[in-house]
């Protein structure tokens, strides 16, 4: 398994937005996206430090997507 990179929330907002994901809603600090073709949907907690990586593997597993996929959409 390759290590994950270390991103903040707003990093891994825009990245799922590349993927397709769009905002849903928001309560608070924590932003609710939703896939419109897959149905899938993911909550990520917007705030000024890195997400720690047990946080980023669950959103990405909620999001169907893998570490390289990541990798892929944060460029």
């Amino acid at each position: 398994m390759s290590k994950l990179p270390r991103v903040t929330g707003k990093e891994m907002v825009r990245a799922l937005q590349r993927a397709g994901f769009v905002e849903d809603r928001q309560k608070g600090s924590h932003l609710t996206l939703l896939h419109p073709e897959t149905r899938l949907r993911t909550v990520v907690p917007i705030r000024g430090r890195a997400l720690g990586p047990g946080l980023t593997h669950s959103i990405l597993k909620q999001a169907g997507l893998t570490a390289e996929d990541l990798r892929r959409l944060l460029k």
